[in-house]
């Protein structure tokens, strides 16, 4: 039934310790993701008890509340709140620790990557569409219309570190527009035409340092950091400049500052870590072959839990850049979401309860259609336990049989029905074969599987009760296991 998101809203940050207690709040396609100033005073318990909450997930300062695919109804109800989300105050300091640190920097790349998955998912299925167009002979090859269609859907990737270092922007808390400045110096033509001939041997320097040849378009690494450097700078310019020069010294120092560092140090040094990063998650596949994609599939519902699914996106973006094609993350993913999918639909052929089987067919519907499976991992998977576990074995099985078949994706786009043809080959004509194949068995055995292993049902008045005071306790264990 549909919601009130403005009472959900304001349960969700009553939980949180009030508007007061949150420092940022961003979404991505199924969670609203808080930064709380003090962990002390939230109450998860009351927090995972509200109605229209799936799940959640905290560590240190950070905590995701899961919703589901109407999220962006909720994060609206909380900008009508007064949500602090764009507020500009200096973040509160934390104690540097190894795990603030890393915590830190997944935080950061989840919260910039996060609200640029649409626009990434659309630019793709533009691009696969173009393809397709052209398979089927509906337009001469080199048509214009199919030039323009695949600059529509390579827009979005082109100009990806414009779009990180606006991301980064609100994230950090920086002056967007001269992030956006300085990260346009990067795909600028005549800087990318120095590149080339820098890459040709042509030595191309700046200030008498020497400038590293470095191709930036379909990059995040290098505009995430050097965003993130921005904002230290700004600041300490902002300290020294006079209030009666600021409106035109301080942005003209800024830019003079930041731009070259991150042309002469932060861009080569950002293009390195995300070429090591894709460098070993490659090298693993290419040492386990099949067996990789079978783990992956088995663990991506944990790492979705955790938030480390999002790690990857810069590794896919890249690859997808580079050659063409991803053959590792993307198909373990056709796996995981569709045996969340089928476990769900088994748990609403079984459950005696109706409100948990009209749940269990919306989170299938949105697994196995569109590859959203978040609704299913929550809202019956973790809630139930036994589910998972049918979804992880599924998720291996389906996983290898992706990786034996050799499939490979060639947009960003979450694998489900409507988005398969990412997985369709030209050049191999099975390919369709194989990515159905995949998809049938992933729905068969993980619905087969979940009525094997069975699940305790959950009894209709306790799940109809607002609280839900016999189903909370199952979640919250499950989701604090992980």
């Amino acid at each position: 039934m549909p919601r009130n998101y403005a009472e959900v809203s304001r349960a969700i940050v009553d939980a949180l310790g009030g508007l007061n207690n949150i420092e940022a709040v961003t979404h991505c396609m199924t969670r609203l993701r808080f930064v709380v100033k003090d962990e002390t005073q939230v109450d998860y318990p009351r927090l995972k008890a509200i109605d229209g909450v799936m799940g959640v997930v905290h560590n240190d300062t950070q905590c995701q509340v899961i919703i589901g695919n109407n999220v962006s109804q909720a994060f609206q109800a909380l900008q009508a709140m007064g949500s602090p989300a764009a507020d500009s105050s200096t973040p509160v300091k934390r104690k540097i620790t190894l795990k603030s640190i890393g915590a830190g920097i997944l935080d950061a790349l989840v919260g910039t990557m996060s609200p640029l998955i649409p626009a990434i998912i659309g630019g793709s299925m533009v691009k696969l569409l173009a393809m397709i167009l052209d398979m089927a002979g509906v337009f001469e090859k080199g048509s214009s219309t199919l030039v323009i269609l695949n600059v529509i859907g390579d827009g979005a990737f082109f100009f990806l570190p414009v779009m990180v270092a606006a991301s980064a922007a609100l994230k950090f808390k920086t002056n967007m527009s001269l992030a956006i400045a300085i990260a346009g110096v990067l795909v600028h033509p005549n800087f990318i035409d120095l590149m080339a001939k820098a890459a040709q041997g042509q030595a191309v320097e700046f200030a008498f340092i020497p400038v590293t040849a470095v191709k930036y378009t379909y990059t995040v690494i290098p505009a995430l950091v050097m965003t993130w450097i921005l904002s230290h700078i700004e600041r300490g310019v902002d300290r020294i400049t006079p209030a009666v020069t600021k409106n035109f010294l301080k942005p003209m120092l800024i830019v003079l500052i930041a731009a070259p560092i991150a042309i002469v140090l932060i861009g080569p040094i950002g293009i390195w870590i995300g070429s090591g990063i894709s460098a070993l998650v490659y090298t693993v596949h290419g040492y386990l072959g099949w067996l990789s994609v079978a783990i992956m599939g088995a663990i991506w519902p944990l790492l979705v839990m955790t938030g480390m699914h999002r790690v990857f996106t810069p590794t896919i973006i890249q690859t997808i850049a580079e050659t063409g094609k991803e053959g590792m993350v993307m198909p373990s993913e056709i796996g995981a979401n569709l045996s969340l999918g089928g476990s769900s639909l088994a748990v609403a052929f079984r459950t005696k309860n109706r409100e948990l089987r009209q749940t269990a067919l919306a989170a299938a519907a949105s697994a196995i259609v569109a590859g959203i499976s978040e609704p299913a991992l929550y809202g019956v998977a973790v809630r139930l336990k036994r589910p998972l576990v049918a979804c992880l074995i599924s998720g291996f099985i389906c996983g290898a049989v992706a990786g034996i078949g050799g499939l490979a994706s060639h947009s960003m786009a979450s694998p489900g029905l409507f988005t398969s043809v990412q997985f369709f080959d030209p050049t191999n004509p099975m390919s369709i074969v194989w990515v159905g194949a995949v998809m049938v068995l992933s729905v068969v055995l993980s619905f087969v599987l979940t009525l094997l292993l069975g699940f305790e049902d959950i009894p209709e008045t306790d799940a109809t009760t607002t609280a839900q005071p016999a189903a909370v306790p199952e979640r919250v264990n499950a989701i604090n296991s992980h």
